[in-house]
């Protein structure tokens, strides 16, 4: 009987149920951010967290959105569902838009920090296990009579993964022999955990199955949408390099693709089920483990490991059998770790594809609406200019002209904000007098405060030494705030704005606060006025001054904050760190995260 043994592979859509037990009322408690310490029973079948008043958990956080995100309960516990929230919604450091939650989840919006927890009831709204966590359970008790000299031996916290990576240094033949497949699955979950690029990955895990089941050679094929195939990615040999040419049976690998099953064959070309595979015979293949690689939901791709006779006689002579039943399960297992990072990478790519071309469709539009306002400038000055030469009026063609120049100046200010917003940009850091950098902005705005009938107030309260900063950037972000506070008291009753300089109360950061007397920020835009494109005055904004200024001061490790005055109208409080700042992150996407 040549065929050893086929393994099928268990479906892993279900391998992070969540937990089942005794039912309680499942909470939210908070552990960073404003609220901190607060908790909030889920006791409703739809639960909204934001800011709004009307939300069942109402947080004060500026930097999440009125309605961010809903927690619901259902027979197999809690869902979490973002409601398009401006900052994104992120379980366990893991950015998501949809969720199952499990007990101790953290949820991180803007700069508060969630977790789900048991509040110990004994209501029954979810199949989640809510008992109190056995830490709950535990007393620490000190005693002054231990005696050091009971312990028998102690062992250092690394000697784990040096018996990992070296079981042969183990004591005795019983924990060697142990180890020796839990080192190779050690070593394919570090290979998962580190390699981010799917084709050096396979190189990896295609070498380390090969030289730990002393298979002659390897290689992983990857199934591909498009062509409907299974594609060579990677071929190894027990030299190292992939040989010049390698066939892979495709009667195998097929089969194990269709019918998700692991396979040992131990005299490939006496089995009745792969006769018809002409390269078997041809190239003189002995033994084969070919196993699939499935992960949680997809079918990525195939194993292929091989032992070759040396002749065709050789196989005839009753040579020893390399693979063993232990072989196959190690190659399903790490098979298995493969496909799941494959997976995570496919989602991940798609997600980024998703938004990317979401986001390409809200710019376009936002651009094009913006774009036909100015046009409309444009096309109106236009006409008065040719009425003006018609006429010969020069008044009229004055006008006219004004008209112009002002909207291809809109036309330049949204030039320079896209090309600010869309690029990484590294600060030029110089120390810089933060309040003559002040000074210097506002005389550019004097003039229209005095046109309008009012005087910026400057308040220098604190005497701070030189800031490290790019004074060109801080100062076009400045100048934007100040101008956008301008535009906020033309139509107030009382027209103001005070400028102060000043040191944050941990005295960590320099902070520029702008105050208004204008109408203030209503409370549904308070959360979307750093997004591109978001302006609350109409036609006369491009919606990219306030996320052009955000993230500027991000990339100096600082921020912009928004919020109203207690007295009325805006505050928007530029912070920038005093010491040198923190390099810009390079995973983010421009502007607010």
């Amino acid at each position: 009987m040549y065929y050893l043994a086929t393994l099928r592979i268990p479906d892993y859509r279900n391998e992070r149920s969540l937990l089942t037990g005794p039912a309680a009322v499942p909470r939210l408690l908070i552990l960073q951010g404003p609220d901190a310490g607060k908790r909030y029973e889920l006791n409703a079948p739809v639960i909204v967290v934001g800011r709004g008043t009307g939300n069942a958990v109402t947080l004060t956080d500026s930097r999440i959105s009125r309605r961010h995100f809903e927690l619901r309960l259902v027979p197999t516990g809690v869902q979490l569902h973002d409601l398009d929230s401006g900052n994104g919604t992120s379980v366990n450091g893991r950015a998501v838009r949809t969720a199952d939650l499990m007990l101790g989840d953290k949820i991180t919006i803007g700069d508060t920090i969630l977790v789900l927890e048991s509040s110990g009831s004994s209501t029954n709204h979810t199949a989640l296990d809510l008992r109190p966590p056995m830490g709950d359970q535990t007393r620490i008790v000190v005693r002054s009579g231990d005696a050091a000299s009971a312990v028998l031996r102690s062992v250092p916290a690394d000697a784990g993964s040096q018996i990992l990576t070296r079981p042969d240094i183990a004591g005795n033949e019983w924990l060697r022999s142990r180890l020796a497949n839990l080192a190779v699955l050690y070593e394919a979950t570090n290979a998962v955990s580190e390699i981010l690029d799917v084709d050096v990955l396979l190189d990896r895990i295609v070498e380390l199955v090969v030289r730990t089941t002393e298979a002659d050679q390897g290689c992983a094929l990857i199934y591909d949408a498009e062509s409907g195939e299974l594609l060579p990615k990677t071929v190894r040999s027990r030299t190292g390099r992939g040989p010049a040419e390698f066939v892979v049976s495709r009667t195998v690998v097929d089969h194990v693709f269709r019918e998700r099953v692991g396979l040992l064959v131990a005299d490939a070309a006496a089995d009745e089920r792969f006769r018809g595979g002409e390269s078997i015979s041809r190239h003189q293949i002995r033994e084969v483990i070919c196993v699939p690689m499935k992960g949680r939901h997809e079918m990525v791709g195939v194993l292929f490991l091989d032992t070759q006779a040396p002749s065709a006689s050789g196989a005839a002579l009753g040579q020893p059998i390399k693979f063993t039943e232990d072989h196959l399960k190690l190659a399903i297992a790490v098979g298995h770790q493969a496909a799941l990072a494959i997976e995570e990478t496919h989602y991940y790519q798609g997600m980024l594809q998703a938004e990317r071309l979401a986001a390409v469709g809200q710019t376009i539009a936002a651009l094009s609406h913006h774009i036909k306002n100015i046009m409309q400038g444009v096309r109106f000055g236009s006409d008065m200019v040719r009425m003006g030469f018609a006429e010969d009026d020069r008044e009229l063609l004055t006008k006219g002209w004004r008209l112009v120049e002002k909207n291809q100046g809109k036309i330049d200010d949204l030039m320079l904000d896209m090309l600010s917003y869309s690029k990484d940009r590294e600060p030029l850091i110089d120390p810089t007098d933060l309040a003559s950098l002040t000074a210097e902005v506002l005389e550019v705005v004097r003039g229209r405060a005095a046109d309008n009938g009012f005087a910026i107030d400057l308040r220098v309260i604190d005497t701070l030494p030189p800031i490290p900063c790019d004074a060109d950037g801080v100062h076009h972000a400045l100048l934007n705030v100040v101008s956008n506070a301008i535009d906020a008291v033309l139509d107030a009753p009382k027209k103001a704005i005070t400028v102060e300089v000043r040191s944050s109360v941990d005295d960590r950061f320099a902070e520029v606060v702008v105050t208004d007397s204008g109408a203030g920020i209503a409370a549904d835009k308070l959360a979307d006025i750093f997004k591109p494109f978001v302006s609350t005055k109409g036609a006369k904004g491009t919606g990219l001054g306030l996320p052009v200024s955000r993230k500027t001061l991000r990339e100096h490790g600082g921020d912009v904050i928004a919020e109203n005055a207690p007295g009325g109208g805006a505050r928007f409080t530029l912070r920038l760190p005093r010491i040198t700042p923190i390099p810009p992150r390079s995973d983010l996407p421009p502007g607010p995260p």
